[in-house]
């Protein structure tokens, strides 16, 4: 009783903080969304113009990279009429690490684009939620789905099988060209982006010309550089393991067992296949050539597994080749307007992958700009497509910020430290999901891609902050509790920086669901 109270003060000061936002915004917001309006409004001939531009030649759009982000945007795009040629490094099947987790957000965004189909035949595993565990005890979050159709659910599978199904249904379309190849370069004329160098199979040195250059390439971008402003931060590996011959405590359910002194992620990827993933922070990292990531695995993070899974990650650890590391990059959107050219996917933006939120607002982002491309029927004018497509970047915010913010946030409260007020904080928000309905369930709906608004982690935030000082206080506010709260106050706000950019993500552009659901 005494706990919902505290989340209820906290819910109603949340709230209230909330309106000021909102009413502090509103003319801001109001005038920046008529501006939006006009500008994603084709006028007369401004971009709608007919003939070709120089050199252009037979293709509208050339993408970079043939990824999730790419081979899905080769589609929509190749299936609303565009000839598009996509160039791609290696169309071998890839083996990554990451990239195997879509959230139900994800999933409904793959229906739109007409590319459901492409998650069956490849073993994907439904996928209903995460538990977390600490100290034995268990926290589940899982996906509130009252209000969507029951085959809504997020998937998890082999990233180079769900990527190859993606290829091959761009590759379907007549329109749709996919080639191997490296860009090296992009050609620039008087600041407009004209069309790629690329090297093909063979080596040899090509070009390709088109009105619109879509650059995709991944988190490994070479091209980035040349169209944003790119910032990347490495907090931490991710050390990778195969498990066969097991499974995890609950079925259809990942698990995150905060440990120390990293956590640990998991969640199935075929039907007889786990995935673990250890997170190690960027200066603890031990060398695999060596020996040492083996001893690290087996002395300080096999004692923390799960019972069932025990013999299987020994195992795992001691197959040749099965450790791989992979960093974890941050990299906050900031392009620059580049007339003839855009960038998106992770070449533009990243989030840490704890939260397995990257393929969802890849996918977002593509139905975004297959939307805004939609009504235009020729893109010969550079300078003004440039102007209607910055509109992008302030669409694909809610969804990206939303997603973004918890991701980068929850690993740092998830990471283990000895502070006390680090303890007090993870015990403070696996409580607050405890409480239920709308607490896990709002946090739950932003984390999963169901509801991307980015102010409704303010009022969660607020609430979170108030339920912890009060859980600190009770049943009596001694020394010692009003210096742990003062501690925990002062943490909490050192992870409050995300919040500052939420005045200029929001936007009134809201799934017709959220208010059902929050």
């Amino acid at each position: 009783m005494a706990e919902q109270y505290i989340v209820g003060v906290g819910a109603v000061i949340a709230s209230l903080l909330g309106f000021l936002f909102l009413y502090c915004n509103s003319l801001t917001k109001f005038r920046g969304l008529r501006k939006l309006k006009r500008a994603a409004t084709p006028k007369g001939n401004s971009v709608n113009k007919t003939g070709n531009s120089e050199g252009v030649g037979t293709t509208d759009i050339i993408i970079v990279g043939a990824g999730v982000a790419g081979a899905a945007l080769a589609y929509s795009l190749g299936k609303g009429g565009r000839r598009v040629q996509v160039i791609e490094r290696d169309l071998n099947t890839p083996n990554r690490i990451v990239g195997e987790v879509l959230l139900p957000g994800g999933y409904i965004k793959l229906i739109e684009l007409g590319l459901e189909d492409c998650v069956d035949e490849i073993d994907a595993q439904e996928f209903l939620g995460y538990s977390l565990y600490k100290n034995g005890k268990e926290t589940p979050i899982s996906y509130p789905m009252e209000k969507f159709q029951s085959h809504i659910s997020g998937r998890t599978s082999h990233n180079g099988r769900f990527v190859q199904r993606l290829r091959k249904k761009a590759a379907s379309l007549h329109n749709v060209t996919l080639e191997q190849g490296t860009v090296t370069s992009l050609i620039e004329e008087n600041g407009i982006v004209k069309g790629v160098h690329y090297k093909n199979e063979s080596g040899q040195v090509l070009t390709a010309y088109a009105p619109l250059t879509i650059v995709c390439d991944g988190c490994f971008s070479n091209l980035r550089r040349s169209l944003c402003y790119p910032k990347v931060d490495i907090p931490s590996y991710l050390v990778a393991l195969t498990l066969t011959n097991c499974s995890l405590p609950k079925k259809n359910y990942g698990a995150i067992i905060l440990a120390h002194p990293s956590p640990i992620i998991w969640y199935p990827i075929s039907s007889t296949e786990i995935r673990c993933m250890v997170n190690v922070p960027s200066e603890k990292v031990p060398s695999v050539s060596n020996g040492d990531m083996a001893c690290y695995l087996k002395t300080l993070v096999a004692p923390k597994v799960f019972p069932e899974v025990y013999n299987s990650f020994i195992s795992a650890i001691e197959k040749k080749g099965n450790i791989r590391i992979m960093p974890t990059k941050i990299m906050a959107a900031a392009p620059h307007l580049t007339p003839g050219a855009l960038l998106i996917g992770d070449a533009l933006n990243m989030r840490h992958p704890i939260t397995g939120g990257g393929m969802t607002v890849a996918l977002s982002d593509v139905v975004i700009l297959r939307d805004l491309l939609r009504p235009l029927h020729d893109l010969s004018d550079a300078f003004t497509l440039s102007k209607y497509l910055e509109s992008f970047y302030t669409l694909r915010k809610p969804m990206s910020s939303t997603i973004n913010i918890l991701a980068n946030v929850l690993q740092k409260v998830f990471s283990a430290s000895s502070n006390p007020a680090m303890e007090n904080m993870q015990h403070t928000f696996l409580g607050y999901l405890r409480l239920g309905g709308v607490f896990s369930y709002g946090i739950s709906a932003m984390l999963f891609g169901l509801c991307p608004r980015p102010l409704s982690i303010a009022f969660h935030f607020f609430s979170i902050a108030i339920y912890g000082i009060g859980r600190l206080l009770l049943p009596f506010p001694s020394p010692k509790r009003l210096w742990d709260g003062a501690e925990f106050l002062w943490l909490a706000s050192k992870y409050s920086s995300p919040l500052h950019i939420l005045r200029r993500n929001q936007t009134n552009i809201l799934p017709s669901n959220c208010a059902s659901i929050l």
